[in-house]
């Protein structure tokens, strides 16, 4: 029986195996462990689907190749035969079982005296290359403006206790902006789109990507689904659904493939001002940081005075390919009048 790549969702045509829990030789069982696959920064566990003899290893590990493609191949007549040792060269030795030279243990002594060699891992491979091939690939430009959050800091405050008490989670500045920026695109809908070789295709639909960190070890993006049909309490549910299932290894490769607009935020570490880098083939990304109090001016009942209110910048880098400085300007203008004007008291209750 040949053993596939197996396509673990809608839009994944690839996958890489990461580890096998099987040499040539070995006997499996149905329904235990075979191989990983990582696909989209995500790894899933593959089951054996028959009992049988694990006669050939075809792909090794740490290369991608399509869904589809002939993994392995399992001896399903060999199932009661006791199993053979393998040979000294015999392929699919488990990546766990034979540790690479260049990896240190802690502590150890630096190859260079005062330097040490750090292997990167799978995440933070994916996620440079990505990166590189970004830069080189869109004509990035960044814009930004200052938005005052008075009014999403005014719902924040009175319904913020009920809603963790409720909800269990807190209710952050950064759902308030994902519903905006929803708001927003269905005026400016250039901005949800991608390109497809020398063409623009413009999506209908959002799959809003909240890059999360994954405690200094990379970025995954999982995605909110049809996030324009969504209200702010269920941005707010989704989002948060999704970072947990980030950090505790749960996502599936659904849950990380198809954004169509992405937000990076990095305010929770007190940053003013980030550029982003836009994730292929999208045309835009939107980098939400600190909300700090500060004095601005504002008209009053007598005109204008200074009050201090919380504001915060929204910095933009998009594709000059896909469209120009004023369409961007203008969509990050209807961003933060939504944010500045809404009641948002209202929309949570």
């Amino acid at each position: 029986m040949n053993v596939i790549m197996p396509q673990l969702g809608e839009t994944v045509t690839e996958g890489t195996v990461t580890n096998w829990y099987k040499k040539v030789g070995d006997a499996v069982r149905a329904d235990e462990p075979l191989f990983d696959v990582e696909t989209e920064k995500v790894s899933t566990e593959i089951p054996a689907q028959m009992d049988g003899i694990l006669a050939e290893i075809l792909v090794e590990t740490g290369v991608p190749v399509p869904v589809g493609t002939v993994l392995a191949v399992i001896d399903s007549a060999a199932a009661g035969a006791p199993s053979a040792q393998p040979a000294a060269s015999a392929r699919g030795t488990s990546s766990a079982t034979a540790p690479s030279a260049a990896i240190q243990a802690p502590g150890a002594p630096a190859e260079a005296g005062d330097s040490e060699r750090v292997p990167l891992s799978r995440i933070r491979r994916q996620t440079a290359e990505h990166m590189a091939r970004s830069v080189a690939t869109s004509a990035h430009v960044l814009q930004a403006v200052e938005v005052d959050f008075h009014r999403v800091e005014e719902a924040r405050s009175a319904i913020g206790e009920q809603w963790k008490a409720r909800e269990g989670f807190s209710l952050t500045w950064l759902a308030f902006i994902a519903r905006a920026v929803c708001e927003a695109i269905a005026e400016f809908p250039w901005v949800n789109a991608s390109f497809a070789g020398d063409a623009l295709t413009v999506h209908k639909r959002v799959h809003l990507g909240i890059a999360v960190d994954l405690d200094f070890q990379g970025l995954v993006v999982p995605v909110v689904r049809d996030a324009h049909r969504r209200d702010l309490p269920g941005l707010a549910r989704e989002m948060n659904r999704l970072v947990l299932a980030a950090r505790g290894e749960t996502l599936k490769p659904d849950d990380v493939s198809g954004a169509t607009y992405t937000l990076s935020n990095s305010g929770s570490f007190g940053t003013f001002f980030t550029a982003p880098i836009i994730s292929q083939p999208q045309v835009a990304i939107l980098s939400t940081d600190g909300v700090r109090k500060k004095p601005v001016v504002v008209e009053g009942p007598q005109g204008e005075v200074i009050a201090i209110r919380p504001v915060g910048v929204l910095a933009q880098s998009f594709d000059h390919r896909a469209f120009d400085g004023a369409y961007s300007a203008a969509f990050l203008r209807k961003v933060r009048q939504i944010l500045e004007e809404r009641d948002w008291v209202a929309e949570l209750k």
